[in-house]
């Protein structure tokens, strides 16, 4: 993925709040850096999606980070959020402990992988406590462990044209896509541990995709596949999101 400069990206974001003429030279300008969101729609409502995308990757551009707790401050009641799978393949894998389970790395990879449970515990482990802050108004705070979403890339090979990732869910009716820079961040995690111990099953077992700079719809539970693209809108969904035909965003900073 080729690097933009900070420069480009404050100029994209300017250019977009001149108006009239000076939207469409802005489009054009973010189109040509990359910083037009998958799945954005319509003209006035795909350029403030354009605004706020670019504008968050200035600020971020230098590595900033979601806001981490003390243990003490961690949720007493956590909400899961909706129940977890019960088709007969999730409770087969549920009742052995998840020990057949699969994470499948593919797409622009060197070297596509199929990696187990145990796979993921052997690698560096990392942990934060950090709050998820769902859309509708609730959030809780709780400490995950796992292991750096970079950390796997890195085995996997990323290749240079690659500019998002996409991860499924094995609820079929969910998925989800970031850009390269949130994948690798060293706070987003393939999550399979909470507060100490494994990550339960209503809230996401066997294992998480953890992003705690977004919103927790970015969070996605469950998943079993994980595709590095360079278009997150050309996928067997036909959407860079699930989230996007409800109405919400494909970029979801806080």
């Amino acid at each position: 993925m080729s690097r933009i400069s900070r420069r480009a990206l404050i100029n994209a974001g300017l250019g977009v709040v001149v108006g009239g003429t000076g939207l469409s030279a802005a489009v054009r300008i973010a189109r040509r850096r990359g910083l037009i969101p998958p799945g954005t729609t319509g003209p006035i409502l795909g350029v403030g999606e354009t605004l706020t995308y670019s504008s968050q990757r200035v600020l971020m551009a230098t590595g900033s980070a979601a806001r981490e707790f003390d243990r003490g401050q961690t949720s007493a009641k956590p909400n899961p959020n909706g129940g977890p799978p019960t088709d007969p393949a999730f409770e087969r894998l549920r009742a052995g402990k998840f020990a057949d389970w699969r994470l499948s790395i593919d797409g622009l990879v060197a070297r596509p992988m199929s990696l187990s449970l145990a796979d993921l515990r052997s690698y560096p482990a990392s942990s934060h406590i950090t709050e998820l802050a769902c859309e509708e108004g609730w959030s809780y705070i709780a400490e995950w462990t796992g292991v750096p979403l970079s950390h796997v890339l890195g085995l996997a090979g990323v290749k240079p044209e690659a500019r998002y990732v996409l991860y499924y869910s094995h609820q079929a009716d969910w998925w989800e896509s970031i850009d390269l820079p949130e994948a690798m961040h060293p706070q987003t995690l393939v999550t399979y541990g909470m507060n100490g111990g494994e990550l339960p099953v209503p809230f996401g077992a066997p294992v998480r995709l953890r992003v705690p700079r977004q919103l927790g719809y970015k969070s996605v539970k469950h998943i079993t596949r994980i595709t590095v693209t360079d278009d997150a809108n050309k996928n067997s969904k036909g959407a860079a999101s699930a989230a996007l035909p409800p109405g919400f965003s494909w970029y979801a900073g806080i």
